[in-house]
């Protein structure tokens, strides 16, 4: 089937859920996508964070084709060789205590809510004051099921769906003053993106998040860090929680985590894990022998070849190389992000809408998030050849596109 044929089969048979881009994708190798006409195109999305590998890395193809020609399922009624293995691989990397294996990020997360009301309910039955309120971020995203819908900002995710799961509160993004004054023991839980992806690449700061460890500390409320688009060595630690030196009572990663094929964790500290038992929660074809086995070839994969360190350096090149293009375009607001997860924010949504829809005419794949930034989230293997052409490109673009640079369309409401 040709592109013009799958799209008509879509559009019939199809959930109308995605404005998809008019490019049929039929292979990719390394950090490029091939298209059906055999066009070859540069990969800086990688999935939406998922392929930190790239596409035909021989340790995935080697992990799939050994486990598949073993056992693909057995239930969570009996074991298999990769669940311990992998879990102790999270637990090392992570610095907690035990693993919850799931499907994706937004299934990660509703176990994190659950397991947080849980510790909160576990509480009160000793005696102590906890209640059943979330503090979430302003833009925050944190998934598309009930749970997770609640906990996310923008009303456009929220409402058609409404009324979703109660006591969620919104803190303005990295206000300590307000998250202070909205804490109390009726808090179960304080939910942060230490980057936010969809709200634009924002890192939190370290003051924000200390301030989240104090209060949470200070009544055994749990601190929940979502990581599914920034863990697994995305920002050059395993961890993006790693940098400010804070460890959370749980988090929560897929994306990257098994390259490709489904799969998320939720990650928990031996105390707030105590608040589970069986038969409280659980999953048909979480942590499943396929996705544990590629998991692992790909946690194994980064340590063995130091790939960690390579994103730290060519994202800090990255990074450097849009600083410097900044320099020449007024329509550059901002440069931010850590490691291979980067934002570029314009001023104006309309140019941003343009520049990601052209580098896409220029094969170099990109996304718009927060209307106005455009995101980078590349395989880790990313060479630094490849920033070049993308810098010299962005270069051209903004340049010829000058007619956009200063227009937010009416309405529009600019993050930070």
């Amino acid at each position: 089937m040709n592109l013009a044929s799958i799209q008509a089969a879509e559009n019939k048979l199809l959930l109308n859920t995605y404005e998809r881009n008019p490019y049929l994708f039929v292979d990719g190798k390394g950090v490029y996508l091939r298209d059906e006409n055999g066009d070859h195109f540069l990969d800086l999305l990688s999935g939406i964070g998922v392929c930190a590998l790239g596409y035909g890395h021989p340790a995935i193809e080697q992990a799939i084709a050994h486990q598949s020609a073993r056992l693909l399922h057995t239930s969570n009624l009996f074991f298999h060789q990769g669940t311990a293995n992998l879990a102790l691989l999270l637990t090392e990397i992570s610095g907690l205590d035990r693993v919850f294996f799931c499907n994706s990020g937004t299934e990660a997360w509703e176990a994190a809510l659950k397991l947080a009301r849980a510790n909160a309910t576990k509480a009160r039955e000793a005696g102590k004051k906890l209640g059943t309120k979330f503090l979430v971020l302003e833009h925050s995203f944190h998934g598309r099921t009930m749970g997770s819908v609640a906990t996310t900002h923008k009303e456009k995710y929220r409402l058609p769906f409404g009324p979703v799961m109660p006591d969620v509160e919104f803190v303005r993004f990295d206000d300590v003053a307000d998250l202070r004054a909205k804490f109390s023991e009726d808090v179960c839980g304080i939910c942060i993106e230490p980057i936010q992806g969809e709200g634009g690449i924002h890192p939190v700061s370290k003051e924000f998040f200390v301030a989240a460890r104090e209060l949470c500390d200070s009544t055994g409320a749990l601190l929940l860090a979502d990581e599914i688009q920034s863990g697994i060595g995305r920002t050059g630690k395993w961890f993006a929680y790693q940098h400010y030196g804070i460890l959370p009572d749980v988090t929560t990663v897929a994306k990257p985590i098994a390259g490709g094929i489904p799969m998320g964790a939720m990650l928990c500290a031996e105390k707030a894990a105590a608040a589970i038992t069986p038969g409280m929660h659980g999953t048909t074809f979480g942590g499943g022998p396929l996705a544990c086995a590629v998991a692992i070839a790909v946690i194994d994969t980064i340590q063995r070849e130091n790939i960690l360190a390579h994103v730290d350096e060519v994202g800090n090149y990255f990074r450097a190389q849009l600083e410097g293009l900044k320099q020449h375009h007024d329509s550059i607001k901002e440069v931010r992000g850590l490691g291979l997860m980067i934002g570029m924010e314009l001023h104006s949504a309309e140019l941003a809408k343009q520049v990601a829809a052209q580098m896409m005419e220029r094969h170099i794949i990109i996304n718009r998030t927060s209307e106005t930034v455009l995101r980078f989230l590349p395989p880790y293997i990313l060479e630094r050849k490849h920033v070049d052409m993308t810098v010299t490109a962005l270069d051209e673009l903004l340049k010829a596109n000058r007619e956009y640079a200063g227009a937010v369309p009416a309405g529009e409401k600019i993050h930070g």
